[in-house]
């Protein structure tokens, strides 16, 4: 073979090399990134009232729906107003959206910042008695007490443990397009609401018993209760309220009309330290709550204003 045969040839044999070389350094296409997990949504049925045992567990969790259904008549020595649990957590605490018991017995003990502790769910009960019902609070062991968490664990029974499940507490709507408004409330009231709570938001009675809550006035929770906070209210109203249509307020409805009921006097909240700034500075979010304000000339927290 020729020298010019031979260098052919070794130029050949490195254009081989070079492109094996590139080929192997090529980088390879990236992979495909994973598809996002998806949520996983745990649909969950409470106990229906047919499953409750007979004996002294049973006892107790029957008095404990009865508690739960009919709370100023069984509990008269720790209420001081109309209401009755059911008002709020609606089908006796059953239904979703409307702050279930089975939804929310599986999440004690938590931290809230509402008393900068850690809670038991019996401690939870106690806070509902001094604040939406706008009495005292049953003492820890009280069979009061004991009766409701025994209420609450039997419809959570088989729901998982420290999962929040889909339903749990009140809807979060979005923020609406406008701050909310207590004159577009009024309005949406009138339309929607004061054929059944009332002009005067006071509600309906049939004899001794109260068929329709009150909204505000002595008869209603008070201005430490969680719906006194204008996304709780908000919450409620966006997924049950009106009752006979739930969920046909639009958004901006739903804001403006709890803005209304929550702009209106309601006693007053037990932390009261004597001061109604200070009261407000220190336990109600400026931008949620109407306590301390002047609204349709009272001072919201005053003794007009309770």
């Amino acid at each position: 073979m020729t020298r010019l045969q031979l260098g052919l040839s070794a130029l050949a044999l490195c254009g081989i090399a070079f492109a094996a070389g590139y080929a192997v350094r090529k980088p390879e296409p990236a992979p495909a990134a994973p598809a996002p997990p998806v949520a996983r949504e745990i649909a969950f049925v409470p106990q229906p009232d047919s499953a409750i045992p007979e004996g002294p567990l049973g006892d107790d969790i029957r008095l404990g729906l009865r508690l739960f259904t009919d709370t100023a008549k069984a509990a008269p020595q720790f209420v001081g107003n109309d209401l009755k649990c059911s008002n709020c957590h609606m089908d006796a605490g059953r239904r979703a959206g409307a702050a279930p018991l089975w939804a929310a017995y599986g999440l004690f003990p938590q931290y809230r910042t509402k008393n900068g502790h850690v809670n038991t769910f019996a401690e939870r009960v106690q806070e509902c008695f001094k604040y939406s019902m706008n009495g005292k609070a049953p003492p820890a062991g009280d069979r009061v007490v004991v009766a409701i968490e025994s209420y609450a664990a039997f419809l959570a029974k088989g729901a998982p443990i420290g999962i929040t499940l889909p339903g749990q507490g009140y809807a979060k709507p979005p923020p609406p397009a406008q701050p909310a408004d207590y004159e577009r409330g009024r309005a949406v009231y009138a339309a929607n609401c004061v054929q059944c709570h009332g002009e005067d938001g006071n509600g309906q009675r049939s004899g001794d018993e109260v068929v329709i809550p009150a909204l505000w006035g002595p008869q209603s929770y008070n201005w430490g209760a969680g719906m006194a906070q204008l996304k709780n209210a908000a919450g409620f109203i966006s997924r049950n309220m009106p009752q006979d249509r739930p969920g046909a307020l639009t958004n901006q409805q739903t804001w403006d009309v709890a803005a209304y009921i929550d702009g209106k006097p309601r006693p007053q909240d037990p932390r009261f330290n004597g001061s109604i700034a200070a009261t407000r500075a220190r336990y109600h979010d400026p931008r949620q709550s109407a306590y301390g304000t002047t609204v349709d000339g009272v001072l919201l927290g005053s003794s007009r204003g309770n």
